[in-house]
């Protein structure tokens, strides 16, 4: 076996996956299935299942689904290289050694060079803070604050000292020269004009923020005294992305896990606080709101995020901008605000966990919460709804699914006392009234389909556009399904005529020759100007495209497959409603297989 696929085949053919699966979870047979408690979510009555001769595992409680890729994947949190070695080592498979550049080389050596140094600047950081005089006033600030020893060893809390205390340099005279410059590449250190080095972190309580594997990434400092910033991060480097990190996540996994539920706070010591109170399943971004990325982190691991914030002004803004990433990643979400001049630190340690509990058991869901704070802004008036409808739009627009659009749609449109067809094609028009003088919903010019193409439409018409030789191979993967209905539908029956008649010699001025005026040839002239999106696709016209082709082929793919998935949700419901099981166990396996296909994507 030579290539990774015949290797991933072969590990997946010979992985036992009701022994891998059995070895977390206590199987029993079900007739030609195995059933056990989910290790994804809690329950009492067992709705995991696992398949042997399909060799997939799915539960009926949480959706958790996928091969024996996946559950390796899942169930230790690691990437797919990871999971194949794993599986590849208990069949005593080698895996071939990938091929490296001198540069990949270099590059990975200075990683983990900055990892290194990183590592050891905690451990510095950490010892001062428990055994150094001079640390006295930082291990006062800690008690003050409640956090325990065991919180302190967990969390690897330091403490970097003071000018007046250790001078200048305290970091830098502990480490080499090949540190030093590691640690300023990682912004421990910085450089004076004489090339010379000082701490950047002074008279700060140290937190190290680790990466998914435990790795020292960077660190949060918190200033003791007076003085600004009062909170200073780490500046990003090739190891420590803030967007990509979440502050307690590798500590608290397995809580979070159990619980299949995690909650979000804004900053560094509500979290200590909340864990030295046996507040366990939490997490906290770096210093910025949260990111995509960082909802992916926690995505397959929990049923429900719960945003604990602040009960003023910014804490409701930074819940309601939170919105589109929650509905754009189909994670559950809700809004637990506390009172007016608490956070999570001085509420728990004022109140107790018992209370935190009974405020986060009364989260609101988190669009409804967003649709509250919009209705207590504009207030019902006509003119309030109207202001309402715009500010849902991008909200249901970052919706990731048509089912999903459309009950939300429908629940607004019951609180708002608007007919629901009318307003799905109010969000669906950025600018227009929900009605016009006629009480009809206003049609959709082509104008304004053109305006409103979405960022991969206009990439896939563009490119069908500058390389209509390509043209069989988008058809082939569903592009004609995509384009229906859109000012690119025209767009491509029209080159599908020229290339009928001229092959693949066509050029994408003769489709501007033949179209009609009108908006399709409106945007196809502005795409050979050189506009928008054109640029990107001009620079490549003349050669085959290969590199865009594939960008464009998986975006058309992911489409199809999420289209799919819908309409094998809705199906699903259909089936649940006439209590089909026979059809409903069919439709699921169905879903999984395109589920996991989407997310191989």
């Amino acid at each position: 076996m030579d290539s990774w696929e015949e290797i991933k085949a072969a590990v997946k053919q010979q992985s036992d996956i009701v022994q891998i699966v059995g070895e977390h979870v206590d199987l029993k047979r079900s007739g030609v299935r195995y059933l056990g408690l989910c290790p994804f979510h809690q329950e009492k009555t067992p709705s995991f299942s696992v398949h042997p001769g399909q060799q997939f595992y799915y539960c009926f409680g949480c959706g958790a689904a996928g091969d024996v890729f996946n559950f390796v994947m899942e169930y230790n949190h690691v990437e797919f290289r990871e999971a194949l070695k794993v599986l590849a080592d208990r069949l005593h498979i080698s895996l071939p050694q990938q091929q490296q550049s001198d540069w990949e080389i270099e590059q990975e050596r200075q990683r983990q060079a900055l990892f290194a140094v990183s590592d050891k600047a905690a451990h510095l950081y950490h010892r001062f803070l428990l055994q150094a005089p001079e640390a006295q006033s930082a291990r006062r600030y800690l008690q003050q604050r409640g956090i325990s020893p065991a919180v302190i060893e967990r969390y690897r809390l330091g403490y970097a000292p003071s000018i007046e205390d250790a001078g200048w340099n305290f970091l830098g005279y502990q480490l080499d020269q090949a540190e030093r410059e590691a640690a300023v590449e990682a912004g421990l250190l910085a450089t004076k004009e004489q090339g010379r080095v000082y701490d950047r972190f002074r008279d700060r309580i140290m937190c190290p923020i680790c990466d998914s594997r435990g790795r020292v990434a960077g660190f949060g400092g918190r200033i003791l005294g007076d003085g600004n910033p009062k909170y200073l991060n780490s500046p990003e480097s090739r190891i420590y992305h803030k967007s990509n990190l979440l502050f307690g996540l590798f500590q608290q996994l397995d809580e979070i896990r159990k619980q299949r539920r995690v909650t979000v706070v804004e900053g560094n010591f509500d979290l200590l606080s909340l864990v030295n109170h046996g507040y366990q399943s939490v997490v906290a971004p770096l210093g910025t709101a949260l990111t995509k990325e960082q909802l992916r982190l926690v995505k397959a691991m929990v049923d429900e995020v719960v945003l604990l914030f602040d009960g003023d002004s910014a804490g409701s803004k930074a819940a309601e901008r939170a919105v589109p990433l929650f509905l754009a990643e189909r994670i559950s979400a809700k809004v637990a605000l506390l009172p007016a001049g608490e956070d999570p630190d001085s509420f728990i340690r004022k109140h107790g966990r018992e209370e935190l509990e009974k405020v986060v058991a009364q989260a609101e869901p988190l669009p409804e919460f967003a649709l509250n704070c919009m209705i207590r802004r504009h207030g019902m008036s006509l003119d309030g709804k109207t202001r309402i409808v715009e500010e849902l739009q991008p909200l249901l627009a970052a919706a990731d699914s048509t089912l999903q659009r459309s009950v939300m749609a429908a629940h607004f449109a019951g609180v708002l006392g608007i007919d629901a067809e009318q307003l799905q094609r109010a969000l669906a028009m950025p600018g227009r009234a929900v009605v016009d003088s006629s009480g009809q919903a206003p049609a959709v010019s082509k104008r304004e389909q053109a305006a409103q193409l979405s960022g991969g439409l206009r990439d896939l018409i563009s490119f069908m556009v500058f390389h209509p030789q390509r043209l069989p191979e988008l058809v082939d993967v569903g592009a004609e399904e995509l384009v229906a209905g859109s000012i690119g539908e025209i767009i491509l029956i029209q080159l599908q005529q020229l290339r009928a008649a001229r092959g693949d010699g066509l050029q994408p001025e003769e489709l501007l020759s033949a179209l009609p005026e009108g908006e399709e040839r409106s945007l196809v002239a502005s795409l050979l100007s050189g506009g928008d999106t054109g640029k990107r696709f001009m620079m490549v016209a003349s050669e085959t495209g290969e590199d865009s082709l594939d960008d464009v082929m998986q975006w058309v793919r992911r489409c199809i497959l999420k289209k799919r998935s819908d309409d094998l949700m809705n199906s699903i419901i259909d089936a649940e409603k006439a209590n089909d099981m026979r059809t409903i166990i069919e439709l699921q396996r169905q879903k999984v297989v395109v589920d996991t296909e989407l997310k191989a994507l």
